[in-house]
């Protein structure tokens, strides 16, 4: 079988480089690379992605063996009717490791072509973090790293006002401009960059908040074979993904005129403003992916879909959706129940194996944002706390004590810092230390959950109850 790259493809092409991407991983190349990918066939965008390993051990090594070609199995219903394709998607045009090339790293901000900035570093990577130095190399944040770039391209331009940077962030975090652009600002005080590069910065540069919404299982382990058959080429990179997609941008027209997304047929939306959107995706979509994630797993399912058709676990998926979060929104209750009546459709998509440990990576960062939240509403709201979601907790605290599911090892991947707290609260042995350890951890929650009413005893009965119950039992006590 031929090895896959761009003297072997004779179909890739290659086009100037516009385009800096934070971000290897399987969403921003089913998502974000698969719209520029169609807005250079139908739109004349005419852009080549560089992609930036945004952490230290990443894949840019394997992109550039295949010289950033991968194919995408998009799967789904339209309208009554089954799509499975495979493209051949050639937009990323090679991967720096910032880390081991940081020269090249700023040397892409000496282009005088580069017009974007898109990223998805996980909720965790839009953070502020005073240690980071601008001789750093590179600063261990994302926004740090951008804005080494970013002043970079000020000097090397000599404060060009049209040589700015449009910046599109994809993490999942309400207002992921605004947080990002604060950051920024944070970096350029602490480093004193000056005035000018400030006025620079806020008057040249935008960033833009976003919401995306794809479900990208990954890599397609268990059809693999027939599909590297299919496309004649050993690929590595190979990624699934669904074939709803949703870009909703908080930007004005003249960016859209520069993203012409529309131009392709996406279903890309400039908007006034995100945060309806957001609310409802993030609250209705992922904060129950993030939950029933390790309760499927824990219960001895593999697959979001398996989950959702499952006599018990169905059941915890359906009131974690409809009886606890749905009822946090201020959304018209039709609307929320035809667009959860949606999700669910797209979970139990039958083309795609979504696989829970997939979802399962900071799971403690996504738990803040998506399902949090919905604990302090609801608890507001009916004066108790949702002990569907705070079984989703106990299931994530468990889930990271490690071990083994059977003869499958359990292998939670977080933030260091979260992996060693966990680490030394299960070896106490008590579900009481980890519960309130957990709950006291302000680097995850940016303050002391412990405060909440109840939580922490429940927290920990929930927990106490899946070791010894084990986790389907527990979960039926829930769902009655």
């Amino acid at each position: 079988m031929n090895s896959l790259n761009r003297k072997n493809a004779l179909a890739a092409q290659l086009r100037p480089e516009r385009i800096i991407q934070f971000g290897e991983g399987n969403f921003l190349r089913a998502f974000v690379d698969w719209i520029i990918f169609n807005m250079n066939e139908k739109a004349g965008f005419n852009s080549s992605v560089v992609v930036v390993q945004p952490i230290e051990n990443g894949m840019v090594n394997v992109l550039n063996e295949q010289d950033g070609l991968y194919h995408l199995n998009l799967q789904g219903l339209d309208n009554g009717r089954q799509i499975d394709s495979i493209q051949l998607i050639d937009v990323i045009s090679r991967g720096l490791n910032p880390y081991t090339q940081f020269d090249g790293y700023l040397k892409l901000a000496e282009n005088p072509e580069i017009r974007f900035v898109i990223s998805n570093t996980t909720e965790a990577g839009i953070a502020f973090r005073a240690e980071d130095k601008l001789d750093d190399k590179p600063a261990k944040s994302y926004p740090g790293k951008l804005t080494q770039l970013l002043y970079h391209r000020f000097k090397t331009f000599g404060g060009d006002a049209n040589k700015g940077i449009i910046i599109l962030p994809c993490e999942l975090i309400f207002h992921n401009g605004a947080e990002l652009k604060k950051c920024i600002g944070q970096y350029i005080d602490l480093w004193q960059l000056g005035d000018a590069f400030k006025r620079w910065f806020e008057q040249s540069c935008g960033v833009y908040s976003t919401l995306v919404d794809r479900i990208v299982p990954g890599y397609p382990k268990d059809t693999i074979g027939e599909i590297l058959e299919k496309i004649g080429y050993e690929d590595k990179l190979v990624v699934k993904g669904e074939i709803f997609h949703l870009w909703v941008i908080e930007a004005p027209t003249s960016v859209a005129a520069e993203f012409p997304a529309d131009k392709a047929g996406l279903n890309v939306l400039f908007v006034p403003s995100e945060k309806p959107y957001h609310e409802r995706k993030v609250t209705l979509l992922n904060g129950p992916h993030t939950v029933l994630s390790p309760v499927a797993y824990l219960s001895g399912l593999n697959t979001v879909r398996e989950a959702c058709e499952h006599e018990t676990i169905g059941k915890y998926i359906g009131k974690v959706m409809y009886d606890e979060l749905l009822p946090t929104l201020n959304l018209p209750k039709a609307e929320l129940e035809t667009f959860a009546g949606a999700v669910l459709d797209r979970f139990r998509n039958p083309f795609v194996k979504h696989f829970v440990t997939s979802i399962m990576l900071n799971s403690f960062p996504k738990f803040k944002t998506r399902d949090l939240p919905g604990i302090k509403i609801y608890l507001e709201r009916k004066k108790q706390l949702p002990p569907a979601l705070t079984l989703g907790l106990a299931a994530i605290c468990v889930y990271y004590r490690g071990g083994k599911r059977g003869s499958d090892p359990i292998t939670p991947n977080d933030d260091k810092i979260i992996l060693d707290l966990l680490a030394s609260l299960w070896a106490a042995g008590n579900a009481q230390t980890v519960a309130s350890g957990v709950l006291a951890a302000e680097y995850i929650w940016g303050e002391d959950l412990n405060k909440i009413p109840g939580l922490t005893n429940l927290l920990a009965k929930n927990i106490d109850s899946i070791l010894s119950k084990g986790m389907l039992e527990t979960v039926k006590t829930v769902v009655g």
